[in-house]
């Protein structure tokens, strides 16, 4: 998936501009946290209600963080924005090759964690576009008081790992231990941020029309935010 929205790439960029903005916070698990914003210890989130969020998270053997530092030390030297962009082109293609075991290609563990996904929608978020990849799943999602996005991520997670895990007669970590979101800014990023989730399929050259992929809201009537957005 080389096109598509922008996004950081990874949790050090986040952290550094999380900590740009923030200079007071020296750390993403500081004590001193801005509103809204929040910490475990890996990436600082934002969680507001009625805002929509797209989120990412994936298996957690699909990248490994040593493949990741790397990536990070050969870019080190490179102006900000061109490596951001050159690190997010390097995940997607690492992520879209398939790398790791694969669990959300058996069909019974994909349809559990769709099912999941879509368990508590219109009651404690409105989920307006997602899609299952093999090894990472992406979720757009409008936000409603009362339930942080930390813990939607945490239920959706926590629950599909037992289930998996029981499905594959393992134990273990199923999941990365964070995840990664970011704020839907207009309109029209809204529209190029479902397309991208819906095309990420075809992009990995897993089918042919992104209507053809079992997991994924494609198949769907398209879903609009409740509130304008921006």
């Amino acid at each position: 998936m080389n096109k598509g929205p922008t996004q950081p790439p990874s949790w050090k960029l986040r952290r550094d501009t999380f900590q740009q903005s923030h200079p007071s916070s020296t750390t993403p698990d500081s004590t001193i946290i801005p509103p809204h914003w929040h910490s475990r210890g890996y990436l600082p989130h934002f969680d507001q209600a009625g805002i929509v969020q797209s989120y990412t998270f994936r298996l957690d053997d699909a990248l490994p963080m040593s493949v990741l530092q790397e990536w990070e030390r050969e870019l080190a030297q490179i102006e900000d924005t061109a490596r951001q962009l050159e690190l997010r082109r390097r995940i997607d293609h690492y992520l879209d090759a398939g790398h790791g075991k694969c669990w959300l290609k058996i069909p019974e563990i994909a349809t559990m964690v769709e099912g999941a996904l879509l368990h508590f929608d219109s009651q404690r978020y409105h989920l307006l576009a997602w899609c299952l990849m093999p090894n990472h799943v992406h979720a757009v999602v409008e936000t409603v008081a009362g339930f942080s996005n930390s813990d939607v991520i945490h239920s959706w997670k926590g629950f599909t790992s037992h289930q998996a895990n029981k499905h594959l007669r393992r134990e273990g970590g199923f999941w990365q231990r964070d995840y990664y979101d970011r704020e839907v800014r207009d309109g029209a990023h809204y529209e190029r941020l479902v397309l991208y989730v819906e095309n990420n399929p075809v992009k990995a050259g897993l089918v042919a029309k992104a209507d053809e992929w079992k997991w994924s809201s494609a198949r769907w009537e398209r879903r609009k935010p409740s509130m304008r957005i921006g």
